[in-house]
């Protein structure tokens, strides 16, 4: 039984069955040259990232957040080192799938299959509502210029989920309040639909269905005039921020008066490890397109890297200019950070504002395309292998495209889309593609390694012997420099049993009630516990005029200081520490090469800042794949039957 459920397949085996032949044969299409592919690499990662989630690293990290996205990228290019090596072996679809499939077997292969649905279908989801909050922003937009009303109602452009769960917030947003006020009923339900997002997946899917040339084509045609507005952005507002004299907002002033790079500490930038490395996501779905590539030994590495060094500079040019422009503290709730700063209150230029709006439109409908050429194809590999029903390999006469797993991708982005919001899907699409990065790199660790080709990508063998456990103790030694009871401190829970003993005082329904609050105040004075958190928390209470705003107070440190996520953030740094030093103890044994080994570990530690919410999720996933994998895969599945 473990012997089966581990059971790799061979990369001739691989190759003969993705028709690896350059002419295409009964296969799909190969009509992508390298530079088609570091677009269709730009297209994915310069898209929702860039312009939605930028505003929230920059709130959290401040200018220095220029630093995580740095930290990222290299992490992210250790993992494109191992795609790349993966690639010019088994240059097929399939991408992170295909390549655990050969070195850590079936199980692993489904798993990270059923894991990356997460990351292409329903990542997409977040990027069909946040297509949406932009193309109604620039419909509006449109509007007044032309004095005419594109309004797109608030109950036909925000999900239901969304709206609802606001509303149980206390949200006051007129947004939201407009499309739970006035939405149509029917039968007592309101009717609330993001039906941009709707309309936006349909007409993607349909456009993946036709082909990949015209594909390739349009997301060409989109990639030019997003990275000639991006340009346009930095090259106006860098001119304004040194006109104007605003570069002293590069060192805005801490919680003390210091200026500062990192006015929130090294802990504030990588508060912003999220919404940075979601700006990321997309890099690893140029591998997918492997069977469509004229030479995809050649073309795949260099496009992909290529397309990631572009992206990583512009999103520092971009850094610097939004922080410069706008104090970093400016961009608290702020959905559309590169219009933003051209708005009255900040640089004040309004042709740049509609401007980027329509910019980002185009830069969120490549990403749409891009994920959505990149399921159907990982569905059509998992299928040639029996492990999903043969339909799912179907390749259309005309067209030659994965034509029903393109229909099935579609319904499975848009089906969600009527029953859940852009926070849940957030979530639920980096922990999956930081879990598929992991297995990526440790793949490349499990297969042998190959004899240098000419004209092919060769990933750098490094012995790491002795340089692995070096950086690792090294690690350690820094963590123990800058913060003296770092290792301590991850053993040591019972600050979190401090915070939890007044949290659940805190009430849910009674938030203004007074004899709460002066309960609160009450336990906190008696306890007159040492820590400075504590002793400032008191501090402030008792200077508040009046129960509510004690409240606040406290409601407000018990959400900074979530126990659950702290929890969850220590033990996950216990489990990285003992990979990493299980990882040096095997590489000292085994000779590991060193880039691979570097991509396993800065993944590793990025998933550290997964919450304990994202881990169930993702638990929960698996486990619904297993599942499948066991009542339909492991009995179809080819290596099954073949030994039989």
């Amino acid at each position: 039984m473990a012997n089966s459920l581990f059971r790799t397949k061979k990369i001739s085996t691989i190759l003969s069955e993705g028709s690896d032949d350059p002419h295409g044969g009964g296969g799909l299409k190969r009509v992508l040259n390298m530079r088609d592919l570091t677009f269709f690499g730009i297209a994915a990662i310069l898209g929702a990232g860039s312009f939605s989630s930028l505003g929230s690293a920059v709130f959290n990290g401040g200018p220095g957040v220029v630093i995580l996205f740095v930290i990222t990228a290299i992490a992210c290019a250790f993992t494109a080192f191992c795609y790349s090596e993966f690639a010019s072996r088994i240059p097929v679809a399939g991408s992170a799938y295909t390549y655990a499939y050969a070195s850590f077997g079936e199980l692993f292969a489904w798993v990270i299959g059923w894991a990356l649905i997460m990351e292409y279908s329903i990542g997409n989801i977040y990027v069909a509502f946040s297509w949406s909050d932009y193309f109604t922003s620039f419909l509006d937009k449109l509007g007044e210029i032309m004095h005419m009303n594109l309004h797109v109602p608030d109950y036909f452009s925000n999900s239901y989920v969304e709206v609802k769960n606001a509303l149980k917030a206390g949200s006051t947003n007129p947004e939201i309040l407009s499309a739970w006020n006035q939405a149509p009923m029917i039968g007592g339900l309101r009717i609330i639909l993001d039906i941009p997002a709707l309309v936006i997946n349909i007409l993607i899917t349909y456009l993946v269905y036709r082909g990949v040339k015209e594909s390739r084509n349009f997301s060409n045609i989109m990639v030019i005039l997003k990275l000639a507005v991006v340009g346009l952005i930095i090259l106006v507002g860098g001119y304004l921020v040194f006109s104007t004299g605003s570069t002293h907002n590069w060192l805005p002033p801490d919680d003390t008066g210091v200026k500062n790079f990192m006015p929130n500490g090294f802990g504030g930038v990588m508060m912003a490890v999220s919404s940075v490395f979601f700006a990321y996501i997309g890099f690893d779905a140029v591998s997918v397109l492997a069977e469509e590539s004229k030479n995809p030994q050649r073309d795949l590495p260099r496009g992909m890297i290529l397309s990631l060094i572009i992206c990583t500079v512009i999103y520092i040019l971009l850094t610097l200019v939004l922080t410069g422009a706008v104090n970093y503290r400016n961009f608290e709730g702020v959905g559309d950070p590169l219009s933003f700063i051209f708005e009255k209150q900040n640089l004040n230029i309004g042709w740049m504002q509609f401007l980027v709006s329509v910019c980002a439109v185009v830069a969120m409908t490549s990403v749409l395309l891009v994920f959505q050429m990149g399921q159907p194809r990982i569905w059509m590999s998992m299928s040639r292998d029996g492990l999903l029903p043969p339909v799912f390999q179907k390749i259309h006469a005309k067209f030659k495209t994965p034509s029903f797993a393109t229909i099935v991708t579609g319904l499975v982005v848009g089906i969600p889309i009527l029953f859940t919001d852009k926070t849940f899907v957030l979530d639920f699409t980096s922990i999956a593609t930081l879990f598929a990065f992991v297995l990526v790199c440790g793949g490349v660790l499990l297969i042998p390694r190959k004899e240098k080709i000419p004209g092919k990508f060769n990933l750098p063998y490094i012995n790491a012997k002795f340089i692995f456990p070096l950086i690792i103790i090294g690690a350690g030694a820094l963590a123990s420099t800058l913060s003296k009871n770092y290792f301590a401190d991850k053993m040591d829970f019972s600050f979190e049993k401090k915070v939890d003993a007044f949290t659940d005082m805190i009430p849910v329904a009674n938030m203004d009630t007074i004899s709460t609050s002066a309960k609160l105040e009450e336990y906190l004075v008696a306890k007159n516990d040492p820590d400075s958190a504590f002793i400032q928390l008191t501090a402030a209470m008792k200077a508040s005029p009046d129960a509510a705003s004690r409240i606040s107070i406290a409601t407000d440190f018990g959400s900074k200081y979530n126990t659950t996520q702290s929890r969850t953030t220590k033990i996950s740094l216990i489990i990285f520490w003992l990979l990493m030093i299980g990882l040096a103890i095997l590489t000292v044994i085994k000779n590991y090469s060193l880039i691979p080994l570097m991509g396993v570990s800065t993944c590793l530690y990025l998933l550290t800042g997964m919450s304990l919410s994202n881990w169930l999720w993702f638990g929960s996933w698996l486990l619904v794949g297993l599942v499948l994998y066991f009542l339909y895969g492991f009995r179809k599945s080819k290596l099954n039957t073949q030994k039989g």
